[in-house]
């Protein structure tokens, strides 16, 4: 129970990534808040999951791109757990198309979630983290790879990236900040849209010839999250199987 008594928010996590970070971390003993912006059903279902293997969580509902409900979502937080000691930003979106056809809309979505938020969420935490505490910005391998349609995607993770390691030196207390980069990985997010085709050259240029699962991703924010990695902060840890 690595994360025993330890209260976490995990943004986004009714679904993907950020459902099976909420699981696992719940199963070694954390206290969960499950945050969505739109998805109550999947954040329930999470709810359940935790419940029925015996952890500990709520649901809250809150827009990362809104900075009161981001404020909202740390208060409630607080108010049931009466502290919290790990910020998980999870939360995000994605818009694959040539920067030639992306319109203003799709900009703005995707720097209000995947930047504002983590911008918001960060606000928060540097007064209301539980000192000695844990930041994990979830980035993407995008970011190095230089794929043909993600160039707003990636640049809102690069942005993510560089505020980790701006504000791991800023917030003091005690607290490591760090980003955690996953590669290609099996959830609705992802899949989206790509065919076969897509998937099995994007497997074929990792060292496992697979996609991620999500827990493969979990397992390397169980890690970040607990004391175990105190000594990391200011980083970048790709987990992509050798994919860059």
């Amino acid at each position: 129970m690595k994360l025993e008594n330890k209260v976490i928010i995990v943004t986004g996590s009714s679904k993907g990534i950020g459902r099976e970070i909420a699981t696992l971390l719940a199963k070694n003993g954390a206290k969960i808040v499950i945050n969505h912006s739109n998805s109550e059903t999947e954040a329930n279902a999470t709810l359940e999951t935790i419940k029925a293997q015996g952890g500990t969580a709520i649901v809250v509902q809150a827009d990362v791109s809104k900075k009161e409900e981001v404020t909202a979502l740390f208060d409630q937080a607080i108010a049931t757990f009466e502290k919290v000691d790990v910020l998980i930003n999870n939360a995000g979106v994605m818009i694959s198309k040539k920067l030639k056809d992306n319109t203003e809309a799709d900009f703005t979505k995707q720097f209000n979630v995947n930047v504002k938020g983590v911008f918001n969420t960060l606000q928060e935490a540097s007064s209301k983290l539980a000192d000695n505490g844990n930041i994990i910005n979830i980035s993407s391998s995008t970011v190095k790879l230089m794929f043909p349609t993600y160039a707003l995607y990636s640049a809102t993770k690069a942005a993510v990236e560089q505020m980790t390691r701006v504000f791991s030196k800023e917030i003091g207390r005690g607290i490591s900040v760090n980003a955690l980069a996953p590669g290609a990985t099996e959830t609705e997010l992802f899949l989206k849209g790509k065919s076969q085709e897509f998937i099995d050259k994007l497997s074929s240029m990792n060292a496992f010839n697979r996609l991620a699962k999500p827990i493969d991703i979990a397992k390397v924010a169980l890690f970040l999250a607990s004391d175990d990695s105190k000594w990391i902060s200011g980083q970048v840890i790709g987990a992509n199987g050798a994919l860059v």
